[in-house]
Parts: structure tokens; sequence; C-alpha cells
């Protein structure tokens, strides 16, 4: 199964029979090309003697640490081909994984997260404020995930500001004339979970006490890279969705899970605080003994898959995040998929999340 026949099917369409069949097609088809394409993908496959023709389904597929992209090369394309090279987030002294995108695969991460997002905010584009500085984004040849957040989820913008300078001030007027020129249309807002409360959220309180206010009840935002550092300051999920609820009106609030190593599917939470699981995507939860399926409602570490990466190994990794699968094709909002929640980082993994990374250093 192509990718562009895969991209001509709803994103929450597919219960769990149908999309397990074709995640089960397209994942067993990138697993053969890879074998072919990556001298280090195939060694390992050889070094486990994986038989493609023993999988019967898409939980029997080999999967890669997610940590190993920060210690080899890992690339199916020839190295002429690679058009974009991205880079995970990592605090000082980290090593950062690196990831090769060809054309087609980068085309396609942008064609998943339109199919993926527009599902939650509609087909229009929207005036949009960045929560953010423009600094990040200088560097488009070698993206890091952060900067590759912002720019991924800047197509969604018919007209685009930056809410923080250089120095991570908010830029006050800028805002107030933005949201004057475009009164009562809605606005969509885009930042990393940290700065937000850190840079946008703590300024609009300050802001407010001394009179000064702003309307973003027409607001959509979205936001993601990790909660480590607020829960650490106490900040749950709720009181976050309240206090920017009272500071400036905004009520219509969307976390997502994602990485740099799977760029494209991304997993948002819906209108019921559930994070969803797309055609594109899955997650499957597994026991930390012996790494078999955990149960529904059972925790365990996060593996996920993906149905884009063709120009290197990325199609299916475990990551170093706790989670646990909530439900199949039952959430109240209507979408089918497995919908699950991220408990945390595994004890002593390094930390990696775009906002996380920020508060560390900040």
């Amino acid at each position: 199964m192509t990718f562009d026949e895969i991209l001509n099917i709803p994103p929450y369409s597919l219960g769990k029979t149908e999309k397990e069949k074709l995640l089960t097609e397209r994942l067993g088809e990138l697993t053969r090309l890879h074998q072919e394409n990556c001298p280090e993908y195939r060694r390992m496959m050889e070094a486990i003697d994986f038989d493609t023709q023993k999988v019967k389904s898409y939980a029997d597929l080999p999967y890669l640490p997610v940590r190993l992209f920060k210690e080899l090369e890992l690339k199916s394309v020839p190295q002429e081909d690679v058009v974009k090279t991205m880079t995970s987030s990592g605090t000082t002294g980290q090593a950062v994984s690196k990831i090769y995108l060809d054309r087609a695969t980068s085309s396609n991460q942008q064609k998943t997260m339109v199919k993926i997002v527009s599902d939650f905010t509609g087909s229009s584009r929207m005036p949009m404020i960045i929560i953010d500085c423009p600094g990040v984004v200088k560097n488009r040849a070698m993206f890091s995930a952060r900067g590759a957040g912002i720019l991924g989820f800047s197509i969604f913008g018919s007209k685009k500001i930056y809410a923080l300078d250089d120095d991570m001030r908010l830029d006050v007027e800028g805002v107030r004339n933005f949201l004057d020129q475009y009164q009562g249309q809605r606005i969509l807002l885009f930042g990393f979970t940290f700065m937000i409360w850190q840079h946008f959220y703590k300024e609009l309180l300050r802001l407010k006490e001394e009179g000064v206010t702003f309307d973003l009840s027409n607001g959509i935002l979205i936001h993601g890279g990790g909660w480590k550092k607020l829960i650490s300051e106490a900040v749950s999920h709720d009181e976050f969705h309240q206090k920017l609820k009272d500071a400036c009106g905004l009520e219509h609030i969307h976390d997502y899970y994602g990485m740099v190593e799977q760029t494209g599917c991304i997993y948002m939470e819906c209108e019921c605080g559930h994070l969803h699981a797309s055609i594109f995507s899955d997650v499957i939860v597994r026991r930390p003994i012996d790494f078999s399926e955990a149960d529904i409602g059972e925790p365990g570490i996060i593996q996920v898959v993906s149905t884009i990466p063709e120009s290197y190994p990325g199609h299916s990794l475990l990551t170093e995040d706790e989670g646990v699968v909530e439900g199949i094709d039952d959430c109240p909002c209507g979408r089918k998929g497995k919908y699950f929640k991220i408990n945390g980082r595994l004890k002593n993994a390094e930390i990696r999340g775009c906002s996380d990374t920020y508060a560390t250093k900040f």
C-alpha cells in the first residue's frame, strides 16, 4: 500500500480490525525497504534472525530503541537525496538524534500533519500567534525539534506573528495590534507547554493585575513538548487549562504528543482529554519485564509506529516514555482508534521534550 493511498482515508475512520490490516501491510513494506537500503538496519535484523514471513501483525515487527538515533547515522537513501536533517531537543551536553529526510518523506510528514490537525481545527487556515521567538527557525537546513514543530504548525496560519522577541519577552503591542486586526475571527495559537506558562501566561497575569487584558476566547491553542517541569511546579493539566481561561478567556486547548524521530505522526488531545492515534500511526504499550503487549489500562513502555518514514528506519520505535492505552474505538469524542495517556518519562531517562529541555536551561 502506498502512502498516497493511506492519505485518502480520513484519519480517525478505521476500526481496530481495518487499521491493524492497513498498518501490518504498510509497516511490513517499510521494514523490507529499510532492510534493503540501510546497511546498519539490515545487520540488526540479521542479528535477531528476523523473518518478515512470520509476521502476523505489526505488533510482531522489531522496534529500535529511540536512543539509537543518537548513536548511529541511520538512513535508507543516498546522502545526495537528503534535503533536511532534523535534530531532537537536548540539554547541554546531551547527544541529539539526527533524522535524515528525503523530499518524499518530508512532504509526507507535512501532508500527514495537515490531515491530523485539520480534524481538530477545521480545514481553513487562521491568523496565528506563535508563542515563541523568531530566532528558533533561522537555520532551515538543520532543524531542531522546536524549530520543526513551529514550522510544521505554521502551515495552518494565514497570517503569523511571534508573540515573543528573541529575549523571550512578550511583544505586548504586537499581540494587541494582531488581535485588533483580526477581531471576531478564530485565532490559532501554538507553542511549547513550559514556554506558554512561563513567558505568556505569567505575563498575561501580570498585565491583567495592571488592568491590561487580552481576549482570546476565540482562540484555539495547540501545545506540546513535555510536562515534566510544570508537574514539578505542581501545575496540573486541569490547572493549566483553567489558569489560561481565567487570564485571557482561552477555552479550546489541545495538548499533543510527538517526537522528531516520527515527525508528522502526532497524537492530538481530543475534547475529552485523550491523546488519539490516527490511521497513520499507533502506540503499543509494552510490559517492562518481558516487552509483551500490555492490556488496556495497564501501564508500560510506549512503542510508536509510523507509516511515513521511507528515508530512515524510524517506522517502529521504543520510546523512553511510560503510558497506558485507555481504550480503542470508543472515545466519547467519536474518533476511532486507540486513545491513551502519557504518565511521564521512564526513571533515569534523559529529558528530551522541547518544553522540558528548554525549562531545564531556563
